[in-house]
């Protein structure tokens, strides 16, 4: 039997834009008119692109395009893309609130679903009187709600106001007794939106915990949507990245999250230049061949990680390698604010070189330094000459590179700290006594 739990095959699904009820009827009557006749619906050749940034140029838009994908039983699968790209929309067909306009969706299990803060309660229900409806709306008897109920409340931690109309619960509470209620009425597939950036640091925990439980040790499937990447690496098995309503990326998570912030906003960045003979940044018969940054012991395409070692290396052209050339290097922020500034004059080791008049010059920057984030890079290339510094040439925004978020266990904060550098510092405890 196969271990497929979930499978998209060409699903697609488009909105009318503007007003609704704007000529509705001469397109139902269209489609209707097509459909007597065995021939295609006419609306579904026309819309445009799902990219919320552009102005509307037609009537209709595709808000997901022939996405197909499979999930496995027991496979946590992470769905990241920037707002507006359509993984909402997906959670809601894989969840049956909303039919697809093409395509199918198999599934097998209990589906339960947590797409938006409070959906299926109602405000002027209590919390618990919310479980059984939330529960019964899921597919449970109520006898199994019962069982469950005690465990439920005290997950949630509302048990002070468990018998109080949920209208009267701050969106955060909100969250908590919808994620417990679904968390823990056994789903076979378990569907979870951005919700939990409502809840808090300890509840955030207790969910991501509880999913990990669910999948890992209950073999149950779950499918998580979210902004905070290092959720998505510590929870994830596989990710999928959808862009402008369509399939951009699916495979492992390090690599799908390094894809996702590479392209973010349709700016892609690069660890990697080299130049040709003819266009080089050069003066004075040294030249600059290429520069890159990397994490050690990874190919350039793989994603530097926070954990990992990284290396900064330039490869140059000398006309005398007996010349004193040296480079000095800006660390940048996103926002293009130096962060430090390094030179290789005082430090360097003997340059690696051959009979051509090449030269690296290397630097290793040590594990858990950056924090996660962009980050690019400036070089001046200076040559000592008769007890002063000469500058030969530079180049702004010469390196650009992203660092991603490392696993973190469980019990710990999964979002991401301040500031643009993270270093672990060796720290010792005391204990003194009182005599």
């Amino acid at each position: 039997m196969s271990n497929i739990i979930l499978k998209a095959e060409h699903i697609s699904k488009q909105y009318r834009l503007g007003l609704v009820g704007t000529g509705t009827l001469v397109h139902d009557m269209n489609r209707f008119w097509h459909r007597i006749r065995g021939k295609e619906d006419p609306y579904l050749k026309v819309g445009a692109v799902n990219d919320r940034s552009a102005a509307a140029s037609e009537d209709y838009v595709w808000a997901l395009r022939d996405i197909n994908f499979e999930v496995k039983e027991g496979e946590v699968l992470g769905i990241i893309g920037k707002n507006g790209a359509g993984k909402s929309t997906l959670l809601k067909l894989l969840s049956r609130v909303t039919s697809p306009t093409t395509g199918t969706i198999k599934s097998r299990g209990r589906i339960a679903s947590l797409l938006e803060v409070g959906t299926g309660f109602h405000p002027e229900l209590t919390g618990r009187e919310n479980i059984y409806l939330n529960g019964a709306i899921l597919g449970m008897t109520k006898a199994e709600i019962t069982a469950k109920i005690d465990e439920i409340i005290a997950f949630s931690g509302c048990e002070m106001y468990i018998d109080t109309p949920t209208k009267r619960y701050s969106s955060g509470m909100t969250v908590r007794l919808g994620f417990a209620v679904a968390a823990h009425l056994e789903p076979d597939i378990l569907v979870v939106d951005e919700v939990l950036a409502v809840g808090d640091a300890e509840f955030q925990k207790k969910a991501i915990g509880k999913m990990q439980a669910i999948s890992s040790g209950e073999g149950r499937t779950v499918l998580f949507v979210s902004h905070n990447m290092a959720s998505v690496s510590s929870l994830c098995s596989r990710t999928i990245v959808l862009k402008n309503g369509q399939l951009d990326f699916e495979g492992d998570t390090e690599d799908g999250i390094s894809h996702y912030l590479k392209n973010h906003e349709g700016h892609i960045r690069s660890n990697v230049q080299r130049w040709s003979k003819a266009n080089q940044p050069n003066d004075k018969g040294v030249f600059l061949t290429s520069g890159r940054i990397y994490g050690k012991g990874k190919s350039e395409d793989e994603p530097i990680r926070m954990d990992d070692e990284i290396i900064l290396e330039y490869q140059l052209e000398v006309d005398d390698l007996q010349r004193d050339i040296f480079v000095n290097t800006q660390f940048l922020d996103d926002n293009g604010s130096i962060l430090f500034a390094t030179t290789s004059q005082f430090n360097e080791t003997r340059s690696q070189s051959n009979e051509n008049g090449k030269c690296v010059l290397r630097m290793t920057i040590q594990k858990n330094f950056f924090n996660q984030g962009e980050f690019s890079t400036n070089l001046v290339v200076k040559e000592h000459v008769d007890g002063k510094n000469v500058t030969l040439f530079s180049k702004t925004a010469l390196l650009s590179f992203i660092v991603t978020p490392r696993p973190i266990e469980l019990g710990r904060w999964m979002g991401k700290s301040k500031g643009p550098l993270r270093p672990d510092f060796d720290w010792t405890k005391e204990f003194i006594s009182n005599e």
